[in-house]
């Protein structure tokens, strides 16, 4: 190689170089850090630091600073930019931008031990402590189950496993979560046609198992299979969130149903706020990556999910979701009041949380009849003897 050829690349690097610095500075320095890679820059700091210390990340050999090879992998994953052209913008070759990008995602991943970890189940959650509608029916809940779909790529001989009731092929995302909002346990890879039970039973029987300590149980939806340490709602029983603002449950399973669907609704909360924070993991569009990548990158995702839930929680996301939540007329299974019970019988303990919920909520509500009663005995007693002296 000829020294005007070395020197052009030397003087090509530093030009490089120093345009990530800037970039870089603009990105920590301004509020649009949070909309280019979504979250601050005190937590992105804090990320940089927690992956230097506790996994022993390093520079790159190319003079990429840990920052700058986080900011890069943050942008893919916070605006589901293609792996094509996002290496322009960083001033960079795509083979040397993948392998960054690989780095940061085994680094990220490197950290489950520290931040997706199964309840032990020792104490009650607060959310349920402090409010008497859950307090002491579910005192042994520690956490919810929920299923999500993700769109992938996947050779055409795979394509009808992987459909589901999606025209796309999709992977299932299994996870359960505590009611901060944070996963305890994922599982990233069931192709898509997969039946909900199958996947519960595989969660309790893979290598690294869903465990559930003694007594305890998880909370999970009807279309999931009832046993021994989770509990489900009585199928075949409406419920609506706004319904019940006007018109009070009729029977102890709908009230059961009604007060199991608001502790559910955590677990599409915590998918909520991950897929706005990190489209890549909403799969509206076909990937570019592989399959197993796309896997590994939700798991990534879903713990950068909850070390911000710790330190960089965003309300605005959160108000966002929950007016989606609200809204999403699929979430009312029908506007009229069915009458049928649950074909599938339910375990006596579900049925005994049912039953004490409701004999409770029945006192609650002849208590409040004397209470209004007796108010309106007092004022109309009094109005008469405020007519009686004005006579």
């Amino acid at each position: 190689m000829s020294k005007y050829t070395s020197n052009a690349i030397s003087d090509e690097n530093s030009e490089n170089e120093h345009r990530s610095v800037q970039l870089m500075a603009q990105l920590v320095q301004t509020e649009k850090c949070r909309r280019i890679i979504r979250m601050s820059p005190q937590a992105f700091l804090k990320l940089c630091e927690k992956l230097r210390s506790s996994v022993g990340m390093k520079d790159s050999s190319t003079r990429v600073t840990v920052e700058g090879l986080v900011a890069e992998f943050l942008y893919v994953v916070g605006q589901d930019a293609k792996s094509r052209t996002t290496p322009f913008l960083f001033h960079q070759s795509g083979e040397k931008f993948n392998r960054h990008f690989h780095y940061v995602l085994q680094a990220i991943i490197s950290l489950h031990w520290e931040f997706l970890l199964q309840p032990s189940g020792a104490d009650v959650p607060s959310q349920i402590l402090n409010d008497n509608k859950f307090y002491p029916y579910f005192k042994d809940c520690i956490g919810v189950i929920g299923i999500a779909h993700s769109r992938v790529k996947v050779p055409v001989e795979d394509v009808g496993r992987y459909c589901g009731a999606r025209r796309y092929p999709t992977q299932i995302i299994f996870a359960t979560c505590d009611f901060d909002m944070k996963f305890t346990y994922v599982i990233v890879g069931p192709e898509g046609s997969a039946s909900y039970p199958r996947v519960l039973d595989g969660a309790f029987t893979r290598k690294d198992p869903l465990k559930v300590p003694e007594g305890k149980y998880f909370l999970a939806r009807a279309g999931l299979t009832t046993k021994p340490g989770v509990l489900t709602p009585y199928r075949g029983v409406c419920y609506c969130l706004k319904q019940y603002s006007t018109q009070g449950p009729q029977n102890y399973q709908e009230l059961f149903k009604f007060r199991h669907a608001l502790l559910q609704n955590v677990i599409d909360g915590a998918f909520g706020v991950l897929k706005k924070r990190f489209p890549i993991t909403t799969g509206d569009n076909e990937s570019y990556f592989s399959i197993r990548t796309m896997t590994r990158i939700i798991s990534a995702c879903c713990i950068l999910h909850n070390f911000l839930m710790g330190i960089d929680i965003d309300e605005q996301i959160i108000a966002e979701v929950d007016r989606e939540l609200l809204h999403d007329k699929s979430r009312y299974i029908s506007k009229k009041r069915k009458l049928e019970v649950d074909s599938e019988e339910k375990p006596s303990s579900s049925k005994k949380i049912a039953l004490e919920m409701w004999n409770a909520y029945e006192v609650y509500v002849y208590l409040m009849f004397l209470a209004v009663g007796f108010t309106y005995f007092v004022c109309v007693s009094i109005l008469n003897t405020d007519f009686m002296c004005i006579k």
